[in-house]
């Protein structure tokens, strides 16, 4: 897949760190010009000097403002003419129970995972139907199957699988690819950056990261998707049953979860 990409123009939000910065890095070996789009101006900026001689633009974009969002693809526009795939990767966890979460929180996530998916493909989509590219959604498996004290994060990934799956099925044959990328648990720092009860980043993984699938990886299944064009992937042993499972034996998985989370440390649920 080393030249796959070859004069193709990809934007990927949430690019400066976990799946999005491996997503720069594979999709930029596989030929591709990449818009990296993130808050942090430094490490977009380090990143692109990273890249050095390989097509790379950098655009800081909050995903949360509709107009940083269609400044994001005015400017992909602007430099390369034409976009060929949309990453939305950008994403925002949290862990605490419902009843003691500030709906704030809730709304912020709403805000990041689905609202920011809804920004950036609104305006790529008109160039994305003229070069029949791909639209690519980081969800989750808490979109398929609601996990405990992730209320908002697994709300905002329902959202955002019904809204890709509306979206692909109104494209359905006029050459738009719309692919729901569920990695599973990954070794990233969104665990890092979660928001606790009050709205504050918990600073700590609760997780053994280095027992995850590494962000590489992920990134390399991502290309391989869309280079076939898959509607779904579903990433990790652990993520296929879960979905699967789910759909027949509802009770039985929701059990099974939430005993798993309740052996987090510190996790809210008990034990």
């Amino acid at each position: 897949m080393k030249f796959f990409l070859q004069g193709k123009i990809v934007i990927i939000t949430g690019a400066s760190s976990g799946i999005g910065l491996e997503c720069v890095r594979v999709f930029s070996e596989a030929g591709a010009a990449v818009v990296l789009a993130a808050r942090s101006g430094d490490k977009l900026k380090a990143l692109e000097d990273e890249l050095k001689g390989r097509p790379v633009l950098t655009v800081v974009t909050d995903v949360t403002v509709e107009s940083e969002c269609k400044h994001l693809i005015e400017e992909t526009i602007s430099r390369f003419g034409r976009i060929d795939i949309l990453i939305n990767n950008a994403g925002l966890s949290m862990r605490a129970l419902f009843k003691d979460l500030d709906l704030s929180v809730m709304k912020r996530l709403m805000d990041v995972n689905f609202w920011g998916c809804v920004y950036c493909t609104k305006y790529a989509l008109p160039w994305l139907l003229e070069s029949k590219g791909s639209v690519v959604g980081v969800t989750s498996i808490a979109g398929f199957k609601g996990l405990p004290a992730r209320t908002g994060y697994s709300a905002s990934k329902f959202a955002m699988n019904g809204f890709l799956d509306t979206l692909r099925t109104e494209h359905l044959y006029d050459g738009l690819h719309v692919m729901t990328f569920a990695p599973g648990f990954t070794a990233s720092n969104v665990r890092i950056s979660a928001l606790t009860a009050d709205g504050t980043p918990q600073g700590m993984t609760p997780r053994t990261e280095e027992k995850m699938m590494p962000a590489r990886s992920v990134a390399r299944h991502m290309l391989k998707g869309v280079r076939k064009r898959r509607d779904y992937v579903i990433l990790t042993p652990l993520g296929k049953i879960t979905v699967w499972t789910s759909k027949f034996f509802q009770r039985f998985v929701s059990k099974m979860e939430y005993h798993l989370m309740a052996k987090e440390p510190d996790s809210p649920l008990k034990r």
